[in-house]
């Protein structure tokens, strides 16, 4: 198929540190490319790739610190898109419902991954009004705020199998990875830590937005701790293989509506057992008991930890190869994909 797979522009493809929506679309760009079909990535200039690459802006909107009107190059994107729409069977949006507008005035088959919450109220009058575009979500859990939206599919996120090396051996630390916010819940973290009496190592990015809350939140926390709480800071995908297979667990003790958690799959393809509060896709994702443990409180995730050498390592692994693999997310999307063009088929102009 001739696909064309269009990426936010804040992160290169994949990002150079942290980035779950550019990381996926990389993954299933590569793994397309693989399978044999055709691809097109509309991404930043940065972003490296074996298909062919559009770009729209000359490196990452993050890290270029010229730029100060991030919609202007997202609105040159969608213009780049759409100039070349007739030479794909489907296009392939993962920028939320930017293209809305444009896309529902053309004959072309399209679909939008959504990889963020959905439990805000501004936009379920936005989602009403198009209700016909074709959505896919990464979770279950996801879709319940607009359960009445127009879902073709769950597609839950898959990563390629040579990607991280599992480890069989216990680890000998707790590990946190992810951003430094309200939600992901750095400070329960530290307290689990701290009451079980085993080392942390939190690997994180601040954003500018959270930067006030990790000062105030956050640093006391760490000020205060032992020498047995490392802040590591932001890490690449280079460091996360060593970082988490090293890990006797991962803590994910979330305070939102998680619509997947990308770390949960890395963490099981590194053999490493995740201990998650009960929110959002955790329960889908992770398997209570097999691949660690689904919380619903402080004491539960303490107890969690002491019972986390019950959790087979070679079983995570296992789980993840059977349901988190990019070749089964790649599966899922082609059938998407082959059913959306024919569908279209009729509704483009004749040449």
């Amino acid at each position: 198929m001739r696909i064309a797979q269009v990426a936010p522009l804040y992160e290169s493809v994949p990002p150079k540190l942290y980035g779950g929506t550019e990381r996926v679309v990389s993954y299933l760009t590569e793994e397309l490319v693989r399978q044999g079909h055709e691809v097109t990535l509309f991404a930043s200039g940065d972003s490296i790739t074996e298909a062919q690459l559009v770009a729209a802006c000359e490196r990452s909107l993050r890290l270029d610190k010229r730029c100060v009107a991030e919609l202007a190059h997202h609105m040159l994107l969608l213009e780049r898109v759409f100039q070349r729409a007739e030479q794909f069977d489907v296009i392939h949006f993962h920028v939320d419902y930017l293209h809305f507008p444009l896309s529902r005035r053309q004959p072309y088959a399209q679909l939008t991954t959504l990889h963020g919450r959905l439990d805000i109220p501004d936009l379920v009058p936005l989602y009403e009004e198009y209700d016909d575009m074709p959505l896919v979500s990464i979770s279950n859990a996801q879709r319940e705020p607009l359960a009445w939206a127009n879902w073709l599919a769950t597609v839950y996120h898959g990563l390629p199998e040579n990607l991280y090396r599992p480890r069989t051996a216990p680890g000998t630390y707790l590990a946190f990875l992810g951003r430094v916010c309200p939600e992901k819940r750095v400070d329960r973290t530290i307290e689990i830590a701290r009451r079980t009496g085993i080392p942390l190592r939190i690997a994180a990015k601040i954003d500018p937005v959270d930067q006030d809350y990790y000062e105030k939140e956050i640093m006391p926390l760490l000020d205060g701790a032992s020498d047995d709480v490392e802040f590591v800071g932001e890490i690449g995908e280079a460091q996360k293989d060593e970082f988490l297979s090293h890990a006797c667990a991962l803590l994910f003790p979330i305070d939102w509506p998680e619509p997947f958690g990308l770390v949960m799959i890395e963490a099981m393809a590194c053999g490493t057992p995740v201990i998650a509060y009960r929110n959002g896709s955790v329960p889908e994702v992770l398997e209570d008991g097999r691949t660690g443990f689904v919380v619903n409180g402080m004491q539960a995730a303490i107890d969690a930890v002491s019972r986390v050498r019950e959790i087979s390592r070679e079983e995570c692994r296992k789980v993840f190869e059977e349901r988190f693999s990019v070749r089964r997310m790649a599966r899922d999307y082609v059938r998407v994909y082959e059913r959306l063009a024919a569908q279209s088929a009729g509704r483009r102009p004749r040449k």
